[in-house]
Order: C-alpha cells, then structure tokens, then sequence
C-alpha cells in the first residue's frame, strides 16, 4: 500500500472515532445531562484512549494519536458533565 493510502486510511480513522463520540457529545451538551451513560465505561474508555494514544505516541502513528486525543477530549467532557450534575449534597 502506497503513503497516500496509508494515510488516507488512518485519517478516515481519525474522522470515525471522532464522529461516533459527536451525537452523545451534542445529545449532553444541549441536555447537560448525561445520566443514561455509565461513569465506569467513560472511565474505562479514557483509560484506553490515554494508552492507545501513548502507543500511538512511541511507535509514531499521528492518526492513532490524533484519533485517541479527540476522543478524550470528547469523553472526557461527557464524564465531567455526568460528575457535575450528579452531585448531590453530603447534608440533606
């Protein structure tokens, strides 16, 4: 496979994993909600983007970097959403 392909490939990667994160992103932006999604699967999730990116980081693969970055980014703030509206008070 030439460079061109290779790349093209790894970019529509990126453009995937990005995407498949957008709707719940847009869904808990516009609700600031996000109690229908579990906190142990985001957490699993961010742990996995953050090795995926640091593989991708030493074998020198941009697209699994990139991917895996915009992807935390994205999980990361559904988790911290899910954190702030789920607070409830120690003293009721």
């Amino acid at each position: 496979m030439d460079a061109i392909a290779i790349t093209a490939l790894g970019m529509l990667g990126t453009a995937l994993s990005t995407l498949s994160l957008l709707p719940q992103v847009v869904h808990t932006w516009r609700t600031r909600s996000a109690a229908d999604i579990s906190a142990a699967w985001l957490i699993v999730a961010l742990i996995s983007m953050l090795v995926w990116l640091t593989y991708g980081y030493l074998v020198q693969a941009p697209a699994i970097v990139w991917a895996n970055a915009l992807t935390f980014v994205q999980a990361g703030y559904i988790l911290l959403v899910k954190w702030q509206t789920e607070r409830r008070p120690l003293l009721s």
